[in-house]
């Protein structure tokens, strides 16, 4: 039987019509149940042959379209795969291909996970890096029988392993686990204190919000952001270039003897000029005794009374009397 398409010359054939054609290259045979099509209508084994390459190689971008868009939706690609893993036995060589291309197509969550944590000190890529963690650790977790999205699965474990990294790794200063936890709490009840009030909120409102002591409040707003510990000795630029160590002050032992040298000071003043000789002599000049006697030209017995006599009076605080 002859078909005539529209526009064709009369009496021009043009072959044989589909219905009594042979099937076409790809095709499943007569007979043969078509393999079920995902949601983009691109059955299973067409989405696997575009992503993994008969010699094993892995094609993530294998299911672009034109342009650049993807052909199958992410959530239809994972799905697929995990099937397919699935229906692999636990030794076999493709299992591993499979996994790698669940890692692949799954890289941009990890990535919507890691820009939560943008504001962080840390390189973005390191987040991404540990986040990757958390997807595999999902992905070998996952049951596709639960009925549940594999986003929905993996987000939370992904999530938690980027804030176990920033909780155990990256403090260069070690927080107790407790203060971690509590800085949690601080962190939102303030948020909620400066909407309510319209300001920051005070030590006292937070500890009455969370109903916690206030010292806890503190300890944990001065642990809360201790993640890097700052070098004394590193150059300060928004201080001239000086270090840390050259703006800290130091205690001066000398301030502690202040009080007393100005009381010393003024019982001296009161001292007969002898006897005052005597006492800066050998408490201000380190003389002994003997070398006092020597100095003035008296015995050095005398000397020694004349002090006692001195001291007590100076211990006493009297005016000085002849």
């Amino acid at each position: 039987m002859s078909v005539r398409t529209p526009g064709s010359a009369p009496g021009t054939d043009t072959g044989p019509s589909a219905a009594e054609s042979g099937p076409a290259d790809g095709a499943p045979p007569p007979g043969a149940a078509p393999a079920p099509p995902t949601q983009s209508g691109t059955p299973p084994e067409e989405v696997l042959a575009a992503i993994i390459s008969p010699a094993g190689e892995l094609r993530p971008d294998g299911l672009r379209g034109p342009g650049g868009r993807p052909a199958v939706d992410v959530r239809t690609l994972t799905r697929v795969l995990f099937e397919r893993l699935a229906e692999l036995p636990p030794d076999a060589p493709e299992r591993e291909r499979v996994r790698a291309a669940l890692i692949e197509v799954n890289i941009p969550l990890v990535r919507y996970a890691a820009t939560r944590f943008r504001s962080r000190s840390e390189p973005m890529e390191d987040v991404v890096q540990v986040g990757t963690i958390g997807l595999i650790n999902a992905i070998d977790r996952f049951d596709p029988s639960r009925g549940v999205q594999f986003p929905t699965y993996a987000l939370p474990t992904i999530l938690g392993e980027i804030k176990r990294y920033f909780r155990d790794n990256v403090r260069t200063m070690h927080v107790p686990r407790r203060l971690q936890e509590l800085w949690v709490q601080v962190s939102g009840a303030m948020e909620e204190l400066t909407v309510t009030h319209g300001r920051a909120p005070k030590v006292p409102e937070i500890a009455a919000s969370l109903r916690i002591p206030e010292e806890d409040v503190r300890a944990c707003l001065d642990a809360g952001r201790a993640y890097n510990a700052a070098s004394l000795e590193a150059a300060q630029e928004h201080e001239g270039g000086l270090a840390l160590l050259d703006r800290l002050g130091y205690e001066d032992s000398a301030l502690a003897e202040v009080e007393h040298r100005d009381m010393v000071r003024h019982l001296l003043v009161q001292l007969p000029e002898r006897e005052r000789r005597i006492v800066m002599l050998r408490f201000f000049a380190n003389l002994t005794q003997s070398q006092i006697s020597t100095e003035l030209g008296m015995s050095q017995m005398h000397v020694s009374r004349l002090l006692s006599r001195i001291l007590t009076r100076l211990r006493t605080g009297n005016s000085w009397e002849d």
